[in-house]
């Protein structure tokens, strides 16, 4: 009680004298609130003395952050399932659910992590952000008014220890909160989510994230994998837990504007993405679907007579017999192996193969699945979770080690042992086959109001825990990428990609990438991408691209489709990755009965040959840094950089203009709070290294049919950004020179040429430095 009241004193005295270093040490290894049947934990970790005016031994959880876990009737145990890492990459991590201040019911007490202080007071938990000048600024706190429901909240009517939570807490009318995850496709533009509600559970190009930054200066993250939503009112954020057994979140702080801060903190404590392989940043060629060895071959060699570059070819699903054989149909698919080596030998490409979840009866894995346990059931028990095509499915259950194990083993024999070594997770979303619906491809009966499939798990329910199984399907290629390759788990860099439709918090330390599901191929929907793609950013995950060309309705024959096509390739070559694909429309016949075997093509010659010209690198050197694909690959060390200051920092690459000018700009601040389109449909591709050197690239991507001129919006300089102004990143065909034509300061929004073979872009700095990643 003593040492307790000793630490209360401290955190009471003048700044000057309780920091005897520049980060204040915590003075308490964490607070327990017992209320009735109720236990908060929040946690730093094992106490061992103090000394000097500073608490020494403590283990925080992480810098300038907290995590607060509450239970009823039982203490937390520590095996929920969590995405948290352990221990954290920087700073000491927390120990068990030690704690060195007990607050009986509407009890106090205070504890400090660094810049973050959580005060409990009468059993309402506040959080402030301590100034330089030794202030406190009240960042948010458990929501009360005079009338309110309780800010904490359970409802036990579920069979078992779980209950279903709500948590409220307070926030400003005019705050602003960013991140979220990947809303679905395709009506929303917005980078601001306030006002909204986040509806959690995974589906088809909608994966939300319980994490959010503010405005205010601190990020939130709910380790909560369940279904439920978050509810952004006006003067209060409420989350929904629908099934849990423990309500655990985390809270870190930085300084206003500051969001590498944030995301440097919250990274360290769920994971950063390990620098991906050279390959898989150049250009990557997909549709659906190529259907037979001969079709990839025949493209390989294309490329090559074509001199277009090429770092990865894609095999589409429905290249195997049946569902969950997980390998070729040897019928149209005889020798992967001498596939893969010509497509090597011919272009110097990685492959990539589809893999679905899915299990049918008659695949040669289904009978050893089933008899070893290794399939989710549906609670009525059946197993049944959906259906495709007419044929009933199961889902492996990923998120049971021995699945895992079994589906690696499946992949090995059947693609990476034959020379393809990256995996594409398609439809692993969770619950069902990875629709907000079920019975895909058997219209009209997806359209009848079913419920989502009652899907258990090795790990708990889809309700429960449902947003772990699509991360649980990535660890599967990752484990198996580890063990066959020697790779240690916690290096920072990959030989190896996957590439998957979803995820969880904590997915950003895989060898992985996501992409944002099947979109409409329409200009608005390619300004839309922006936003998701932003937002996914300020989720914790960098490492997202798209389909070019957006995944559905684009037809090659027509002006408009070969308009888009290259307007959304411009965009691609702008993102952490260069990805096309999609199913195309067009006046080519069918040519076989396999299923979903498109004719249409998709490769950049197929959309006219005054296009192929924009797209390929041809022999002039004066054009070669203006057309695309060439100029991803001028791109790749300026991308390899960022993607390695993303390991060690958390910086995000594909940013929000409201991310580096907020404080500089009113104007962007202000158009960010109102999701208006002059700033949201913009965005910045770097990342932040130092107060001296900024993002490089401003990317307004074209989103109209038919216009030739675009207004960008230039953000107004700060003294961060001291001697930059921007340059216009553009050349002329006839002189064959670049402009680089000045626009100074910013601050102001400007008209420039952009006809089809240039997409606006705006550069700080020297291209120089830009082109060889000197930055």
């Amino acid at each position: 009680m003593l040492l307790r009241n000793f630490a209360l004193r401290l955190l009471a005295l003048p700044i000057s004298i309780s920091l005897a270093a520049d980060y204040f040490q915590p003075n308490a290894t964490g607070i327990k609130l017992q209320n009735g049947f109720e236990r908060v934990y929040i946690q730093v970790s094992q106490f061992v003395r103090i000394c000097l005016l500073v608490a020494e031994g403590t283990k925080p959880f992480g810098n300038h952050g907290f995590r607060i876990r509450a239970t009823i009737l039982r203490d937390p145990t520590g095996n929920e399932p969590s995405a948290f890492l352990d221990p954290p990459l920087e700073g000491p991590s927390s120990k068990g659910i030690e704690h060195s201040i007990n607050a009986p019911f509407m009890g106090n007490g205070t504890i400090r992590n660094g810049d973050l202080v959580v005060d409990v007071l009468f059993g309402v938990t506040s959080f402030y952000r301590v100034e330089p000048n030794g202030t406190r600024t009240l960042l948010t706190d458990e929501f009360r008014d005079t009338k309110a429901p309780y800010a904490r909240n359970y409802v036990q009517n579920i069979v078992g220890n779980a209950y279903q939570a709500q948590f409220s807490f307070s926030a400003d009318p005019d705050e602003m909160f960013f991140g979220t995850g990947q809303h679905a496709c395709c009506k929303d533009h917005s980078v601001n989510k306030k006002g909204q509600v986040v509806d959690l559970f995974n589906y088809n190009s909608h994966v939300p994230l319980p994490v959010w930054m503010s405005n205010k200066g601190y990020l939130m993250f709910v380790n909560y994998p369940g279904s439920g939503r978050i509810e952004f009112d006006r003067l209060k954020t409420r989350f929904v837990a629908d099934e849990t057994t423990v309500f655990d979140y985390y809270i870190t702080a930085a300084p206003v504007g500051d969001y590498d801060a944030l995301q440097q903190q919250f990274t360290s404590v769920t994971g950063r993405q390990p620098t991906p392989p050279d390959f898989i940043l150049g250009y990557q060629q997909s549709k659906l679907r190529y259907y037979n060895q001969t079709q990839i071959t025949t493209l390989a060699q294309r490329f090559h007579d074509e001199q277009v570059p090429v770092s990865l070819i894609v095999v589409d699903f429905f290249a195997w017999k049946f569902q969950g054989d997980w390998s070729f149909d040897s019928s149209v698919w005889p020798d992967p192996a001498a596939m893969a080596a010509e497509v090597k030998r011919l272009t110097g490409a990685e492959m990539m193969v589809s893999l679905w979840p899915s299990v049918e009866d008659l695949s040669v894995n289904y009978i050893a699945l089933q008899e070893q346990g290794l399939l989710a059931i549906e609670r009525a028990g059946t197993g049944i979770t959906d259906s495709f095509a007419g044929v009933y499915t199961r889902l492996i259950d990923s998120t049971n080690p021995a699945a895992r194990e079994f589906l690696w083993r499946r992949l090995n024999e059947s693609y990476f042992s034959k020379g393809i070594h990256n995996f594409w997770i398609d439809q692993a979303d969770g619950g069902s086959l990875g629709e907000s619906f079920v019975n895909n491809g058997q219209n009209p009966l997806i359209t009848i109001p079913y419920p989502r499939p009652f899907t258990q798990y090795f790990l708990g329910t889809q309700e429960g825990t449902g947003k772990m199984y699509p991360w649980l399907h990535q660890q599967a290629i990752e484990e198996g990428f580890n063990n066959l390759t020697e790779r240690n788990p916690s290096s920072t860099s990959c030989e190896h990609m996957s590439l998957t439709r979803s995820t969880f918090v904590g997915g950003q330390r895989f060898c992985s990438y996501m992409w944002s599901g099947d979109t409409d191929s329409r200009f608005d929907v390619l300004l839309q991408q922006i936003t998701t793609g932003v937002s996914v950013a300020a989720s914790g995950i960098s490492s997202w691209t798209l389909d070019i060309g957006g995944f559905a309705g684009l037809n090659i024959d027509t002006d408009e489709g070969k308009e888009l096509f290259v307007r959304w390739f411009g965009m691609g070559v702008f993102l952490p990755y260069t990805r096309v694909h999609g199913t195309r429309s067009c006046n080519i016949p069918r040519m076989s009965n396999l299923p979903e075997a498109n004719d249409c093509p998709n490769e950049p010659w197929a959309y006219g040959p005054e296009n192929f010209v924009i797209l390929k690198k041809v022999s002039l050197p004066p054009l070669l840094q203006l057309l695309y694909i060439a100029l991803r690959y001028q791109l790749i060390p300026y991308v390899k950089k960022l993607f390695q200051n993303l390991q060690k920092t958390g910086s995000v690459i594909m940013r929000g203009l409201y991310y580096d000018f907020s404080l500089t700009d009113e104007f962007v601040r202000n158009a960010t709070r109102a999701n208006d389109p002059a700033v949201i449909h913009q965005f910045m591709f770097g990342a932040y290294y130092s107060i001296f050197v900024c993002p490089r690239l401003l990317v307004a991507p074209v989103g109209e049919l038919g216009v030739e001129t675009k207004d960008v919006y230039l953000p107004r300089l700060g003294k961060g950004q001291s001697g930059m102004t921007w340059k216009h990143w553009s050349v002329y065909f006839l002189l064959l020179a670049w402009t680089d034509k000045d626009f100074g300061n910013g601050g102001k929004t400007v008209t420039v040429d952009a006809p089809l073979d240039q997409i606006p872009v705006f550069y700080l700095g020297t291209k120089e430095d830009i082109l060889s990643g000197n930055i």
